[in-house]
C-alpha cells in the first residue's frame, strides 16, 4: 500500500510539471537570441572577447553567484556598462544597496536595456537585456526603491564600471 501511494505521488507531481511546461507554452513570447541586435559575433567571436564567467552569464543567461561581484558594494561616482559591447547600461545615481548581493539600480539609461519575459525554474519573471547586444545582465523586480519602485538586479559580471574621471 505504501508503494502504491508513494507511484500516486509520483504520477502527480510529473502530471503537474507537464501540465505547468504545457501552459508556459501556450504564451511562448518573443526570446531575445530571435531578436535582432546592433552588435553581433558568433559564439566563437564571443568566447575569444569574454571570460569564461562573463560568457557563461552574458551569452548563456547564467547567474552569478549572490555576494560575488565586487561592484555590488561599489558606489563610487560612474557609469556601469555591459561587459559585452561597452553601451552605457546604469549610473552611479541609480544604484542602490538592495541586500541581495547582487549590483541593483532602480532605472536603466533610456534606451539601453531590452526585456524579455524568462519562464525557467517554474516562475516567470522579466529578464533584462543590452539592448545593443542582447548580452543577459539579470532580472528585474517590482520591490525596488522610489522612484520606480523597481528593482533591476544585475549580475556584476556582466557590467564594467567606469568611474567619472574616466567616463
Amino acid at each position: 500500500m505504501k508503494r502504491r501511494h508513494l507511484l500516486g505521488k509520483v504520477a502527480l507531481t510529473v502530471g503537474a510539471i507537464g501540465l505547468w511546461n504545457w501552459v508556459i507554452k501556450q504564451e511562448d513570447p518573443m526570446k531575445a537570441s530571435e531578436i535582432e541586435f546592433e552588435v553581433t559575433k558568433t559564439d566563437a567571436e564571443w568566447r575569444q572577447i569574454l571570460t569564461p564567467e562573463q560568457y557563461r552569464v552574458l551569452r548563456q543567461h547564467g547567474t552569478e553567484r549572490a555576494g560575488t561581484s565586487p561592484l555590488d558594494k561599489n558606489y563610487a561616482a560612474g557609469i556601469y556598462r555591459c561587459a559585452g559591447c561597452g553601451q552605457p547600461l546604469f549610473t552611479s545615481e541609480t544604484k542602490f544597496n538592495s541586500g541581495t548581493g547582487w549590483p541593483s539600480f532602480y532605472a536603466p539609461i533610456e534606451g539601453a536595456i531590452a526585456t524579455t519575459v524568462d519562464r525557467s525554474l517554474f516562475m516567470v519573471r522579466t529578464e533584462v537585456h543590452c539592448s545593443r547586444c542582447g548580452g543577459h545582465l539579470g532580472h528585474v523586480f517590482n520591490d525596488g526603491p522610489a522612484p520606480t519602485g523597481l528593482r533591476y538586479c544585475m549580475n556584476g559580471v556582466a557590467l564594467e564600471f567606469v568611474p567619472d574621471a574616466e567616463a
